[in-house]
């Protein structure tokens, strides 16, 4: 049974375990309602973000550190026990180190709990002191922010992905005199909304942005999607930011298509878009603390799970899904994709995604985003994965989501299916 309601905006969702099973450092009357639960969560993990987040901002996550509870003056010292999958770290710093970009990031996630599964930073010209990449919020959106057009589209306007869109224009670019005019000619060319997402085209958000949606409708999409918003994890995340325009015109078109560079997230808010979908529509908070102990191996603090809560009916997430899956099969991932897809061995697994790309300031470079799903119908992941290049392009970001997922599933599907024979 899961435990759990609506707080506010805030949900807690405890996997069962039982009210007076909560473990919250020295507590010695653990909550008894709800409400006293999720406040003792959030407390929690301000402690414990107080404590590690200056060691994870720099990619140092120490064996043990000293914590002082809320209320309490005296310190701590209590062992850590990280949610980080070994194997799986050791994967993704090696990837990064073998491509060297001139700045990149792999963030992991289990799209059901919020468990981080890695988190990877690198720069090439700092590789000994670079700060967190996984952590900033400085990159352009760019293309992700298709995701919260797309969402607002499917839940608040009734669109459906099979929904036709005309457009003039090239494929990527975005110009005034196309986007803005409705005027169907000889060069007119229309398009499914699924097939607009998995390619990627400009020109056909910005018109789906005036046709069937109110800036309102974006606005309110990227707030449920926790833009302009602190992401209470156990470690700090710099905020994600969106400024959506007022009225309809071709400032809207820009961000409806993510074709701006004032629009930025960092990459552990774009895993958590991405398992949002996946875990169908509701947006799950990651930690990176699974539980601490004290002197005597006894635990004082075990992690719940917490989620944003419900940000898309099922039946939108859905949509929404069918969308980035095209993506992976027929659109801009399809041939980083092709050898996985093709493959028997991953038959089972079903990957989602979707690309971005946009010059950024900062750091300067341009920047190449995936983020995306893998699940073979019980394990749910979510990943975003970014480089930034100056100059040269050395490995694509969706090369690494398809490399991290091949990761994951590889051994765990010939695990599920020799306990089956």
């Amino acid at each position: 049974m899961v435990h759990g309601r609506r707080i506010a905006s805030w949900m807690l969702m405890p996997l069962g375990l039982l009210l007076s099973a909560f473990l919250f450092f020295n507590e010695k009357a653990p909550p008894t309602t709800e409400d006293e639960w999720l406040k003792k969560t959030l407390e929690a993990r301000v402690v414990i973000s107080s404590s590690l987040s200056k060691g994870v901002k720099q990619s140092r996550l120490p064996a043990s550190a000293e914590f002082a509870p809320e209320g309490e003056t005296a310190k701590m010292k209590l062992k850590v026990n990280y949610t980080l999958d070994e194997e799986l770290q050791k994967e993704s710093d090696m990837l990064l180190k073998r491509y060297k970009p001139d700045y990149a990031a792999i963030f992991m996630m289990d799209a059901k709990t919020g468990q981080v599964l890695t988190m990877s930073s690198f720069e090439k010209a700092n590789q000994q002191n670079g700060s967190n990449l996984a952590l900033r919020a400085t990159f352009p959106a760019a293309s992700v922010f298709k995701v919260i057009t797309a969402a607002a589209a499917v839940d608040k306007a009734g669109v459906s992905p099979e929904h036709r869109i005309g457009f003039n224009g090239g494929n990527y670019t975005l110009y005034k005199k196309n986007v803005l005019s409705d005027k169907v000619t000889k060069w007119t060319r229309f398009i499914t909304l699924k097939e607009a997402f998995a390619r990627s085209i400009n020109t056909a958000f910005g018109r789906l942005s005036l046709e069937n949606l109110e800036p309102k409708d974006i606005s309110e999409y990227a707030e449920r999607f926790m833009f302009n918003e602190v992401i209470p994890a156990d470690f700090q995340v710099e905020t994600s930011q969106a400024s959506v325009p007022t009225e309809k015109g071709f400032a809207l078109t820009e961000v409806a298509s993510g074709y701006n560079r004032f629009n930025t997230m960092s990459p552990v808010h774009g895993a958590m878009i991405a398992a949002s979908i996946i875990n169908d529509g509701k947006m799950i908070i990651p930690y990176i603390v699974d539980s601490l102990e004290d002197s005597n191996s006894q635990k004082v603090y075990q992690a719940q799970v917490l989620e944003r809560g419900q940000i898309l009916r099922p039946e939108s997430a859905e949509k929404v899904r069918q969308m980035m899956e095209q993506t992976v099969l027929t659109g801009t991932s399809r041939k980083t994709f092709r050898k996985l897809v093709r493959d028997k061995k991953f038959k089972e697994v079903e990957m989602g995604g979707k690309t971005g790309h946009f010059s950024g300031m900062n750091p300067k470079g341009r920047t190449d985003w995936f983020v995306g799903y893998a699940t073979d119908g019980e394990d749910k992941i979510a990943i975003a994965a970014i480089t930034v290049n100056v100059k040269t392009w050395t490995v694509k970001s969706s090369a690494l989501g398809e490399m991290m997922f091949r990761k994951y599933f590889k051994d765990r599907l010939e695990e599920k299916r020799a306990a089956k024979n």
